[in-house]
């Protein structure tokens, strides 16, 4: 199989994010498709950072351990990285600030000679690899133009004298047959799948790794027909939500693990006032400030179980760009279907890796609920064979919408009596039969690698683009759930039938998947957990899997 990965590293300043953006848009131009991982420290300067540039002819979404080449900024990269290296692979360093044994080029002369910024090394570097990678000049200049929006020129000067350094490539790639496709972000596809199901605002304190959703809405504001908010807090934001909600504007917020813990009293609200609730759950290493740039699976039982009292909800995991885009159309549908709070729990390692993007557009459409029809007395709980109740905003003449956080009769008003308070109970909860006859409708567990093996990677999230790739080479099955709240026990019952071992594999140190399904059930035979808050190689967990067999 034709594939190429490349780590480029730098200290936070040196461009290394932006230089990884190109590489990964040049040889998706030629073909390739593309896995993007970004690892940081939370340091605006310093510190180290690297990203990792996966391009294979077949679909992938997670990276290996294992790199072709090093591009080193900085003496840090070649030390941190050098046994990463394959035996044929090559670093590029810069010669007057790295010692290494590879390919020396002087990328700050090259950018002093032009007048160019420090941080114009990094184009220097990516010239240079063009040249190693015997890439035509006419496909990288056209790449630069693409992705670099200042300087454009002087850009092109640099990368092409670093290109022209190379007299042999050393590493040609062959270009393949294939389409260019999009390439996005996590964050940006919940931003999409979002605004297709009809996303009227979206409401945000920034906290990584969501902050990516609120400035590409902001950024696109216009184009998307979306209002951004950015309030004085996570409190603020919650209650802004069911704000906007209640007057009629499809809404959804975004956040981490320590600003949801701020939202659960209006979580709780939701449930209670039944209004529409969408939140973006973007995972990161706690507790509390934890390690803020770096990935977890940890937030699942809290998610599950979040707030006071007993209500409704929904919570879809998503494991690459392609899910998290129609997750987040339909936990946008759910909502204002059944007028609950629901969830699509990403993590660092989905939120912000760039994945190559195919989607049906037309799979994701807005999907109203049930409104009022204008006749008779508009009842805002009113108790439905389905416990629905139609809904009307603020503005009609016809109707008084009044919600309130305290129990309540069908007109809003508040009550104490016994009676009232049991019937408003069953009429929230009796939504959870409509809800599952409208979700068997969707694949909420899928199934990769062999169907017929007798042993399964049970996963969810972030962890199956690794589990994939790793069932298909140990000829194994992979048993996903997407939807983990209301737990599609059914679905589940079936992927697994014929199974006599269930391996779990989770980036979280209690195993809250494996746990989850037990209490169904489920016998859980042997589990996989990461919790240093990186997310699982392929090489890696090709190693535990095996570990496990042997």
């Amino acid at each position: 199989m034709e594939e190429i990965s490349i780590l480029i590293g730098g200290k936070a300043g040196d461009g290394t994010r932006q230089a990884g953006h190109v590489i990964a848009s040049l040889l998706n131009r030629i073909g390739y498709r593309i896995f993007f991982y970004d690892d940081y420290p939370s340091l605006i300067r310093g510190g180290h950072n690297f990203s990792i540039v996966r391009a294979s002819e077949k679909r992938i979404g997670a990276h290996k351990n294992t790199v072709d080449i090093i591009i080193a900024l900085d003496q840090n990269t070649v030390e941190n990285h050098k046994n990463r290296l394959n035996a044929d692979g090559i670093i590029l360093y810069d010669s007057k600030k790295v010692e290494a044994q590879g390919l020396g080029i002087d990328f700050m002369d090259i950018v002093k000679e032009f007048g160019g910024k420090p941080i114009m090394r990094n184009t220097a570097a990516i010239g240079a690899l063009a040249g190693i990678l015997n890439l035509e000049w006419s496909v990288l200049e056209r790449d630069i133009k693409g992705s670099i929006g200042k300087e454009v020129e002087l850009n092109l000067q640099i990368a092409r004298h670093a290109y022209d350094r190379i007299e042999t490539p050393l590493k040609p790639l062959q270009k393949l047959d294939q389409k260019p496709l999009p390439l996005v972000t996590g964050n940006e596809a919940i931003a999409l799948g979002a605004v297709k199901a009809g996303l009227n605002m979206y409401i945000a304190y920034p906290m990584t790794p969501a902050s990516a959703i609120l400035h590409y809405l902001a950024e696109h504001e216009n184009e998307l027909g979306v209002v951004t908010v950015h309030p004085e807090s996570e409190i603020g934001v919650a209650l802004m939500a069911l704000g906007s909600a209640y007057a009629g504007a499809r809404t959804m917020v975004g956040t981490s693990g320590g600003g949801f813990a701020l939202m659960t009293e209006a979580l709780s609200l939701a449930g209670q006032s039944e209004i529409p609730m969408v939140i973006a759950e973007c995972q990161r290493a706690g507790p509390s400030t934890g390690v803020p740039t770096y990935t977890m699976q940890a937030d699942l039982n809290f998610v599950i179980n979040a707030g006071h009292g007993e209500f409704l909800r929904v919570v879809l995991a998503p494991g690459d760009a392609e899910e998290a885009f129609y997750t987040a159309g339909l936990a946008l549908n759910l909502a204002w279907k059944y007028q609950i709070p629901t969830f699509v729990l990403s993590d660092k390692h989905v939120s912000e890796s760039i994945f190559s993007f195919e989607f049906d557009l037309d799979r994701v459409k807005p999907e109203n609920g049930l409104l009022w029809d204008g006749r008779g007395e508009y009842k805002r709980y009113l108790d439905t064979e389905s416990g629905i109740s139609p809904l009307a905003f603020p503005g009609n003449p016809d109707a008084i919408v009044k919600v309130t956080s305290y129990e309540h009769d069908e007109n809003g008003i508040t009550t104490e009596e016994p009676g009232q308070i049991a019937r408003m109970q069953k009429k929230r909860l009796r939504k959870r039969k409509a809800l599952a006859d409208e979700l068997n409708k969707y694949d909420t567990v899928n199934i990769y690698g062999n169907p017929e093996s007798k042993t399964a990677l049970l996963c969810w999230g972030s962890t199956k683009g690794a589990c994939i790739e790793v069932a298909e080479m140990l000829d194994l099955k992979v048993v996903k759930p997407l939807m983990l709240e209301p737990l599609p026990v059914e679905p589940l019952k079936k992927a697994l039938s014929g199974v006599e071992k269930i391996i779990d594999v989770e980036v979280n140190a209690t195993g809250q998947l494996a746990k989850l399904v037990a209490g169904q059930g489920f016998c859980i035979d042997d589990m996989i957990l990461r919790l240093d808050a990186r997310p699982f190689t392929v090489d890696d967990l090709l190693g535990n899997v095996k570990e496990v067999l042997s």
